[in-house]
């Protein structure tokens, strides 16, 4: 059954404003299927459908693009339009002589290709989202209800609170559609195809990787360090590549929706650009498939089971912006003492300092690292996320929050 999408919203907005629209984000989050639908139901326009997928009409869109647009006229829905680049050049052309918004919708999930086409060709045309996997609100089939996170002192509370055991299963799971809303009795197959499928497809399209092991053995130590603080020399001495092929290697993960750098907090902005960012896999999931997690018990009591909360949390609030058509602005804190805070978000010149932990037992010693903070930046309200099992104040200025309470 199909499962709304939050992002609906920011589409038709963006559809009613811009000529092209760009949906983006890893393989299988379920890009096709929610403009498909949206098409169908919410969009108003009749709306050919295409998918570059199918080989006859990747070879017309990349040997005859103009007769392929001739074929497909707009209004149209153009699938994994990564693999016919020399289309956009001719989209350009079409959308400069025709003066109707929403003329063409794309799906795209090779980001690091796609994004250098779309900016030198579409620049000013294009609006682009970012779908990742299905949220929480989504999940409960609450996505019209869901907005960007920010703390505050009455969080709505809308959606089904689980215990713990439910909470790691859903973290040991993932957010892939495939698993949740079809068949979450498959999950190892799933996520075995999908690493075999990403390597075999994608990857080696972009990196020419011609030892599958070399890969497959970095890719599982970076899942390995989930929540942690980036140590590129220490990740390519435990993947036994070269420091510059494990950076190569990263870059293509982050630009291709698999992982998130969360850049640390200075007041030189400059630095946030040298420093350390954190690393976060964006599907708990398939990180802990990575992992050789085998259960969600041994995940939630294992070594990694505040890592994975953390990223659980995280790529959570993440969703909450980017499926709100939102780039936010993250950081987070660690000072010369130790000092830290794992989640600062920027908004209207103020900070506001989030804390994750795997407690059910919140205590104001937990969020001392905010009044630290407050002497450096204007802060707003602040949260401690956790496993408490209801929202209650820890200070004048910061509340405890169980994750289901976001």
């Amino acid at each position: 059954m199909y499962k709304k999408r939050t992002v609906i919203k920011p589409l038709l907005e963006a559809s009613q404003n811009f000529k092209v629209i760009l949906v983006t984000g890893m393989r299988q989050v379920g890009k096709t299927t929610f403009l498909r639908e949206t098409a169908s139901k919410e969009d108003g326009a009749s709306r050919k459908y295409v998918t570059l997928d199918n080989p006859k009409d990747e070879q017309m869109a990349k040997k005859e693009p103009e007769f392929f647009l001739e074929t497909y006229a707009p209004p149209v829905l153009i699938d994994e339009i990564q693999y016919a680049p020399e289309l956009f050049r001719y989209i350009k052309m079409l959308v400069d002589t025709d003066d109707r918004r929403g003329l063409i919708w794309m799906t795209g999930s090779q980001q690091y290709n796609l994004m250098a086409g779309v900016t030198e060709s579409l620049a000013g045309r294009v609006a682009i989202l970012d779908l990742l996997g299905f949220s929480l609100y989504e999940r409960d089939d609450k996505a019209a209800a869901q907005t960007p996170f920010l703390p505050t002192k009455t969080p709505p509370a809308l959606l089904e609170k689980r215990n713990l055991a439910d909470t790691y299963r859903i973290i040991w799971q993932g957010s892939f559609p495939e698993v949740i809303a079809k068949n979450p009795n498959a999950r190892e197959l799933f996520y075995s195809s999908y690493v075999r499928s990403y390597i075999e497809r994608d990857v080696r399209q972009l990196l020419h990787v011609e030892d599958e092991s070399a890969f497959m053995k970095f890719i599982s130590c970076a899942a390995a360090r989930t929540g942690q603080e980036l140590n590129l020399t220490g990740l390519a001495r435990d993947a036994d590549i070269a420091p510059s092929t494990a950076k190569s290697w990263l870059s293509i993960l982050e630009t291709s929706g698999i992982i998130y750098l969360l850049k640390p907090y200075y007041r030189n902005v400059t630095k946030r650009l040298i420093k350390r960012p954190k690393l976060y896999f964006m599907d708990t999931g398939l990180c802990a498939y990575l992992s050789a997690w085998h259960t969600p018990e041994t995940l939630e009591t294992g070594a990694m089971g505040g890592a994975f909360f953390e990223t659980f949390v995280i790529t959570e609030i993440i969703k909450s912006w980017y499926h709100n058509g939102r780039r936010p602005h993250f950081y987070y804190y660690r000072d010369s003492n130790q000092t830290e805070i794992d989640l600062l978000i920027e908004q209207d010149g103020l900070f506001y300092p989030i804390e994750i932990k795997k407690t059910a037992n919140p205590k104001k010693e937990d969020i001392k690292a905010f009044d630290s903070f407050a002497k450096l930046e204007k802060t707003g309200y602040g949260s401690l996320i956790c496993l408490t099992d209801q929202a209650r104040p820890l200070t004048a200025e910061a509340n405890a929050l169980s994750v289901w309470d976001m």
